[in-house]
């Protein structure tokens, strides 16, 4: 075994550890409050665990993408599907996006703090008239100055409730289309921003989904992110590795389904036997193992491209079509298998279906990705 392979397994065995300690014990309670404790955070930072691969003049340890993947991988087998979408905003999109488009200003003041968890990131796209349609945003930042005024809405935005900075996506030039968008770095602490409701989903409960308001929020312009009129083309060249996590989570969830089910139909019996004895048991479990050994080894082969930076849009979004509509078809057939059991949600499988159902629209619909994936073959 190389020295890689080892720091990585026990990196493994140290984010297992942490989240049967940490995790594992209240998160039936924290779904029921409908968020996790912010106190959450600093101990994941404490434990070393955020944003693995932050370089390390910026107090990160620079570790390979592979060990960030890890940490998703553990979280998705136990069924944790909210604290995944938590970390992988913070630490596989806030993080990357400041460590790539930050000024040097910029990662000082934020990624040391990111990687402690002394802050919570989030990135602010989706509007209540705006989700695939990114053109259509009406979050306006105009210029003020010596900066910007920042008035608009945002919803459905991970992390938002306990979010200390804020990736914005806002319309700087309303004519210029695609062209006239910039993103911004927003604190919450900044007069004019406040934050709506805690969402109410039919799954990932205790993750943290909000609605954000910005009302006459002043920034510098030093909190622009990356290059003015240019947001949209800093999404598009960081969306690879978004939907590249959400594959490897969806990969694992689907394994941690398998798990419970394969536990269940050794146990239950019905007409006298173990319904593992069964034929239509035993074939449907071929059937989810082998879709999930075809994702998976799909999904090691981009996470391989992305390392070396040649993991391009088109087939990032297959990754991300092909392993989240997998994880869905695996969760729902898993629990057809717990028969009445698997609807009650004090078994965990019931918590592995209702969390699988967001991953197909997040970071891009499935329709957004067949379309991203169409292009790439016949133009528009």
């Amino acid at each position: 075994m190389t020295d890689t392979a080892s720091e990585l397994e026990l990196f493994r065995d140290n984010v297992r550890r942490f989240l049967e300690e940490n995790v594992q014990p209240h998160y039936d309670q924290w779904e029921k409050a409908g968020i996790t404790p912010r106190k959450l955070w600093n101990r994941l930072g404490e434990a070393g665990l955020l944003c693995v691969d932050a370089p390390a003049e910026y107090g990160g340890i620079g570790a390979p993408f592979e060990f960030s993947c890890v940490g998703l991988e553990e979280v998705g087998r136990m069924g944790f599907g909210a604290l995944a979408a938590n970390l992988a905003v913070h630490s596989d999109i806030v993080c990357p996006y400041i460590a790539h488009l930050g000024t040097e200003e910029q990662k000082k003041k934020y990624i040391p703090k990111l990687v402690s968890g002394e802050m919570v990131g989030a990135i602010a796209m989706t509007e209540p008239g705006a989700g695939s349609d990114l053109q259509g945003i009406k979050t306006a930042a105009t210029p003020d100055g010596s900066g910007y005024r920042i008035n608009g809405q945002k919803t459905f935005i991970t992390n938002g409730q306990h979010a200390d900075v804020i990736v914005t996506f806002t319309k700087t030039d309303p004519k210029a289309g695609a062209k006239g968008t910039t993103l911004f770095l927003i604190e919450a602490a900044m007069p004019g921003f406040a934050r709506g409701r805690n969402l109410d989903k039919i799954g990932q409960h205790c993750g943290d989904t909000s609605e954000l308001f910005f009302s006459d929020v002043r920034v510098p312009a030093s909190a622009i992110l990356g290059r003015p009129g240019n947001g949209f083309g800093h999404l598009i060249d960081e969306l690879p590795r978004e939907r590249l996590t959400l594959a490897v989570h969806a990969v694992t969830s689907a394994e941690g389904a398998l798990a419970l089910t394969l536990d269940y139909v050794r146990n239950r019996k019905a007409f006298g036997q173990p319904i593992a004895g069964f034929q239509n048991t035993r074939f449907e479990l071929a059937a989810i193992k082998t879709d999930i050994e075809v994702t998976k080894a799909f999904t090691k082969h981009c996470a391989a491209l992305y390392a070396q930076g040649k993991l391009d849009v088109p087939t990032a979004a297959m990754v991300k079509l092909a392993t989240t509509e997998m994880q869905f078809r695996v969760a729902d057939r898993c629990l057809q298998l717990f028969g009445g059991y698997g609807y009650m949600t004090e078994y965990p499988i019931s918590r592995f279906f209702a969390d699988a159902r967001v991953q197909r629209i997040y970071g891009g619909t499935s329709e957004i990705m067949k379309e991203v994936i169409a292009r790439s073959l016949v133009g528009r």
